[in-house]
C-alpha cells in the first residue's frame, strides 16, 4: 500500500462528506486505503459514511479519546508506506496528495511534508509556525512586536512555486513516512487536542529528519469545525497541551517560566477587561466569554 490517509471526525458529517468527495474524485494514482475515525459522534456521521463510503474502513469510538489516540488508531492498522493526516473541515484540491507524495519520494531527507492551506475564498491561510520557545510565548501572549498572536510564519511574502523547510506543519494535511514513525513513535496520546503535531514535528526533527511546507499542494481549510462546538473546554486543552509541550520538552525550569507567562498574560487581560464596557454589545459579549477562559485558567495553571 503506498498511502493510508486518516480522517478524525467529530459531529462534522457534512464537512467529512465533503473532504471524503473530495479525495475520491479523483483518486489520487496511488493504492490508498482510507480510514476514518469516528469520536463518538451525535449527528449521524457513521451512518453517512457507511451508506455514501463503503470502500471507507470506518472506526466508530464510543467516546471522544482525542485527536492523537484516534490518529494512533488508525496508524496502527494502515499499511501504507505514506500516511496522510487529514482534517474532517478540508477539501483536497486535484493532484495534491501525488504531488506531496512526489516531493517525499524525491527528498529522501524529509520527514513530513504539508500543503498549502487556503480558506474557502482561495485566500492563503496560515499553516506552519517556528517552534515553540519561551520568548516566543511571551512576545504571542503579550502581543509584542516581531510575533504573530497565533504564533505562526508571516507567511505573505513567501513564493509559492517553492517548498520552505519549517519546524511545525499543521496537522489538517500532514503527509508523514511511516518509516519516520516507527523510528520516533506514534503522536503522544497525553495530548488530547492541540500540541500533538507540534510534539511529533519537534521528535521528527531531533531525529535527524527534515519538515518542509509544499505550497504546489493546495487543500481548502474551514479550520476550527470540531473545537468551536466546545470551545471553552478547547480553550482550557489549548493551554494544558503547551504545558504538557514545554514540561516534556524544556525541562521543569522553563515549566516555570511557562506558567509564570500565562499567569502575567491572564492578569493582564482580566485587569483591562473593563475597558470592554466601552465596546458594541456583542463585542462585550465576545470579551466577557475571553475574561471567562482567562479567569479559568488563572485558577488552573499552577495544577496543570
Amino acid at each position: 500500500m503506498d498511502l493510508t490517509v486518516i480522517i478524525i471526525n467529530w459531529n462534522t458529517r457534512e464537512l467529512t462528506r465533503q473532504c471524503l468527495d473530495s479525495l475520491y474524485n479523483p483518486l489520487p494514482d496511488l493504492a490508498v486505503e482510507v480510514f476514518v475515525v469516528d469520536n463518538a459522534s451525535s449527528d449521524g456521521s457513521p451512518q453517512m459514511i457507511r451508506e455514501n463510503f463503503s470502500q471507507v474502513c470506518l472506526i466508530k469510538n464510543p467516546q471522544n479519546v482525542g485527536f492523537a489516540a484516534a490518529n494512533n488508531q488508525a496508524v496502527r492498522l494502515g499499511t501504507g508506506r505514506y500516511i496522510l493526516l487529514l482534517n474532517s473541515d478540508t477539501i483536497v484540491r486535484p493532484g495534491t496528495i501525488d504531488r506531496l507524495v512526489s516531493f517525499m519520494e524525491a527528498n529522501p531527507h524529509a520527514g513530513a511534508a504539508g500543503a498549502r492551506l487556503l480558506n474557502p475564498d482561495g485566500s492563503q491561510q496560515y499553516s506552519c509556525s517556528p517552534a515553540p520557545t519561551l520568548s516566543r510565548e511571551i512576545r504571542r501572549m503579550f502581543h509584542l512586536p516581531g510575533v504573530r498572536p497565533d504564533g505562526y510564519y508571516e507567511m505573505k511574502d513567501w513564493d509559492t512555486s517553492l517548498p520552505v523547510r519549517v519546524d511545525v506543519l499543521l496537522g489538517a494535511c500532514l503527509l508523514l513516512r511511516r518509516q519516520v514513525i516507527e523510528q520516533v513513535g506514534l503522536m503522544d496520546e497525553g495530548y488530547f487536542m492541540y500540541s500533538e503535531e507540534v510534539d511529533l514535528c519537534y521528535r521528527i526533527q531531533e531525529a535527524g529528519w527534515q519538515l518542509y511546507w509544499v505550497p504546489q499542494a493546495e487543500v481548502i481549510h474551514y479550520g476550527g469545525q470540531s473545537t468551536r462546538q466546545a470551545s471553552e473546554e478547547m480553550f482550557a486543552r489549548l493551554y494544558e497541551s503547551k504545558v504538557r509541550y514545554f514540561r516534556k520538552h524544556h525541562g521543569k525550569v522553563a515549566l516555570v517560566v511557562y506558567k509564570m507567562i500565562l499567569i502575567g498574560a491572564s492578569l493582564l487581560r482580566l485587569l483591562l477587561f473593563p475597558l470592554a464596557w466601552l465596546l458594541r454589545p456583542a463585542r462585550r459579549k465576545a470579551n466577557q466569554a475571553q475574561a471567562d477562559n482567562y479567569l479559568r485558567l488563572l485558577v488552573n495553571v499552577a495544577g496543570m
